[in-house]
């Protein structure tokens, strides 16, 4: 109880500090070093989402979950915002909690403050951003972008600001040069970043289209694409790729095919579905195979 009322207490003077000061906006100004790093609980109509922000989708259904539990257990971590003119503020991080927070009707919400330029804003926003696990391939690959193009740095600096080794770096920024069909399949979850690190080298668009299709038509997997678009670079004949048939229909090929008197072939897609083909030659051998199998 004790700690809730120094809370309480501490949200009250910063409140105070705010309606004083309103035009705390830099490290040097007074009082600045009282504000920035502190938590204060911060009405929702005071404050700006944030324009840098590199996700670009939000899954309602996930947001009412979050929602559910913030309604039960509170904003556990506080959002991070910078001040702007006056007693306005900028997301910097946190936008699903405070669309979560909005979603349930909550007027404030708990909050870091910041002092930031629009330089600093961007880079803060794309950095904590990347570090989330949950962004697709094509959405990290864009906020990388955005800090090479914006922020001026190299892809040298840029792995050290994210803590990601270059070729790591590299590999995401590649998957930009995709037809943006294939960026899009792979942000909708149809392929991997491996399939579309495999088709970088594919230089002809109607190329990429042809692979993604074929990717998703016979649900190839990674290393299954690398081989064909090997294939494709070296000019090798390509072979249609082989689903590999379960041991339970192998077993019973020898005793079915001698049972019809003919070799049969079977077929079996990923799902486990197939079919079974048996060949005849006359309309008295057809008529023979029905009678068996009658």
């Amino acid at each position: 109880m004790a700690k809730a009322t120094r809370k309480q207490a501490l949200g009250r003077g910063l409140s105070a500090l705010l309606q004083d000061a309103p035009n705390i906006n830099s490290a040097s100004d007074e009082h600045a070093d009282k504000l920035v790093g502190s938590i204060i609980e911060i009405a929702m109509d005071l404050i700006d989402v944030n324009p840098f922000q590199p996700r670009t989708y939000f899954n309602e259904e996930a947001l009412q979950e979050l929602g559910s539990s913030i309604k039960e257990l509170g904003v556990i971590q506080p959002i991070t915002v910078r001040k702007l003119e006056g007693n306005k503020f900028q997301l910097v991080s946190g936008e699903r909690r405070y669309r979560a927070s909005k979603l349930i009707g909550n007027t404030t919400i708990p909050a870091y403050i910041r002092l930031a330029n629009d330089q600093e804003m961007l880079e803060m926003a794309l950095v904590e951003n990347i570090q989330r696990k949950n962004l697709d391939p094509i959405e990290v690959a864009l906020s990388y972008q955005r800090l090479i193009d914006e922020i001026q740095l190299t892809q040298e600096d840029l792995s050290t600001r994210v803590g990601k080794k270059r070729s790591t770096v590299t590999n995401y920024l590649r998957l930009l040069k995709l037809d943006p069909i294939l960026q899009t399949g792979m942000r909708d979850g149809f392929i991997s970043m491996g399939h579309g690190r495999a088709m970088i080298s594919v230089e002809s668009t109607s190329d990429q289209l042809a692979i993604y299709e074929k990717i998703i038509r016979e649900k190839l997997s990674v290393r299954q694409t690398e081989d064909f678009v090997k294939n494709l670079k070296n000019g090798t004949d390509i072979k249609p790729i082989k689903k590999e048939i379960p041991s339970y229909i192998k077993n019973s090929l020898t005793e079915i095919s001698t049972y019809v008197g003919h070799k049969i072939a079977v077929t079996v897609n990923t799902n486990g579905k197939g079919k079974i083909s048996i060949p005849f030659h006359s309309e008295e051998d057809f008529n023979r195979i029905k009678n068996l199998l009658k």
